[in-house]
């Protein structure tokens, strides 16, 4: 009886060791070590630019001195070198009626441009806005953005597709997620010092996102930067300037473009 006993408690100890290890184990893979909360950041405008109101605002970069635009809209789509400083089109190309102008980013000497639901992507010219060629993917197309090695993409889930910028085939994936939170809606991106700048559809805020692992690192709350009736004009529209270090956004038919610098809440 007594040894019976001992088993009896030796299989109890057991079990409940194996539990309790079990337990850290998971609460370990659902907090990593040195996981920290998301900075969150508040922002001062320190210059303010003429946006074209009829811009339904779906890609924006900035590259040598150049703005461009990628614009959205059945019939409206276009492809646009924009003046900085007063907001006039320079240059411009219409897209077919039938496509839906999205993300945009510049690659070298190129610009490549997403549609939304043709699953196809164009490639042009950066200085003459010709057609270079084109390239499709199966899913949505919303952001873009280059990270000097790959073309990163988001099409409206929590995912970031990372896509080859010679042969336009996805070489990777990642989930993005602040904490155990995955982020959905990621719509227009920009690269910006290392991590990828997000806007998610429908909110004032950007997601600044580290793009090996795809966690938040800090948030941009950015409510009051342009109010509107229109409850089409959203925000959305990031652009940086790597040689000077600024910071440019705006929104779809926005009638300004705004450059900021950012500040940690306290």
């Amino acid at each position: 009886m007594e040894r019976e006993y001992l088993f009896a408690v030796l299989i109890i100890s057991a079990v409940i060791i194996v539990g309790a290890v079990s337990l850290v184990l998971f609460n370990s893979w659902q907090t990593p070590a040195g996981a920290s909360s998301p900075t969150l950041y508040t922002y001062h405008i320190t210059q303010t630019y003429p946006h074209d109101t009829s811009a339904f605002t779906e890609g924006l970069v900035f590259s040598n001195g150049e703005l461009y635009e990628s614009t959205g809209g059945y019939g409206t789509s276009s492809l646009r070198r924009v003046n900085l400083e007063n907001g006039t089109v320079q240059q411009d190309f219409l897209l077919p009626n039938q496509y839906y102008g999205e993300g945009l980013t510049v690659v070298n000497d190129s610009l490549v441009q997403l549609t939304w639901q043709n699953n196809i992507g164009f490639v042009y010219n950066k200085e003459t806005f010709g057609l270079l060629g084109n390239f499709s993917y199966p899913t949505e197309g919303w952001g873009l953005t280059y990270n000097g090695s790959s073309l990163i993409m988001s099409d409206g889930s929590s995912n970031f597709i990372f896509i080859n910028p010679t042969t336009y085939q996805k070489v990777a994936q990642i989930s993005v997620h602040d904490g155990n939170t995955p982020i959905t809606n990621i719509n227009e991106l920009e690269f910006v010092k290392g991590d990828v700048y997000a806007n998610i559809w429908l909110q004032q805020k950007i997601a600044i996102i580290n793009p090996q692992t795809g966690t938040v690192k800090g948030w941009i709350d950015l409510t009051g930067l342009y109010q509107s009736t229109d409850p089409n004009a959203v925000l959305n529209g990031i652009a940086y300037d790597q040689k000077t270090d600024r910071l440019f956004i705006t929104g779809k038919d926005w009638p300004n473009l705004y450059q900021i610098t950012l500040t940690p809440k306290a």
